[in-house]
């Protein structure tokens, strides 16, 4: 694939979701240049909704005139339509699939596109890693930062701090500011916390220790802000 003397508009990152944003999707959407789409994750583990948006999205830039050329990291077949109508107003589009990709690509979508392409291993490496999501019961060592003696002795600090140091740097910031702004935890850091509290004192947490818990949280990760 070669596209040259075009501008980059911004990429699109889409997802599905059973909790509302994590701090992985708040840290992208944080960054220049990228919008996140969520579509929600069904009880049984099912995406739904997020063909819709890239379709939709596909459709609604060609109209505008807002695009040349869509780069589609994708091999699904329900967006074939998408492909088929942006063409019509003029935009090529770029099939891209990651190795081995050709088993996961719908035939029919790879006939549609203008061009296909498959990044090898080493290509995806230059910008993407695969990195472990640990949990709170992980048994990996963790440094706890800037916590003082009678802290460390407390088990729900101890969690609210083990929680923060796990989470990327990168992560940090964006996590701040979302909950500032929001005064909500994602859902999916909330449970680890919960959980890891649950195991630490071997019960369920009452309201106020879930308060203070969360508050503990927030001040650990804002020390790694400063």
């Amino acid at each position: 694939m070669k596209v040259s003397g075009v501008q980059l508009l911004r990429v699109y990152w889409y997802d599905g979701t059973s909790t509302g944003p994590t701090a992985q999707h708040l840290t992208l959407a944080h960054l220049q240049d990228v919008k996140v789409r969520l579509g929600f994750v069904n009880s049984v583990g099912e995406q739904k909704g997020v063909d819709s948006l890239i379709v939709t999205d596909m459709i609604t830039l060609a109209r505008n005139r807002a695009i040349s050329d869509a780069v589609l990291v994708s091999g699904d077949e329900d967006l074939r339509v998408g492909v088929q109508q942006a063409q019509e107003f003029g935009v090529r589009v770029h099939l891209i699939g990651i190795k081995p990709s050709r088993g996961s690509q719908s035939l029919f979508l790879l006939q549609e596109a203008d061009t296909t392409h498959e990044w090898s291993t080493d290509e995806v490496s230059l910008f993407l890693k695969c990195q472990p999501n640990p949990t709170v019961e992980a048994a990996t060592p963790v440094v706890l930062v800037g916590i003082s003696p009678a802290q460390a002795q407390d088990p729900l600090k101890t969690v609210a701090s083990q929680v923060a140091a796990r989470l990327e740097q990168t992560e940090i910031k964006a996590l701040v500011e979302a909950v500032e702004r929001a005064g909500q935890i994602p859902r999916d850091i909330d449970k680890q916390l919960l959980g890891g509290g649950r195991a630490a004192i071997e019960r369920d947490l009452n309201s106020t220790e879930k308060k203070d818990l969360r508050a503990d949280f927030m001040e650990a990760c804002r020390r790694r802000v400063n």
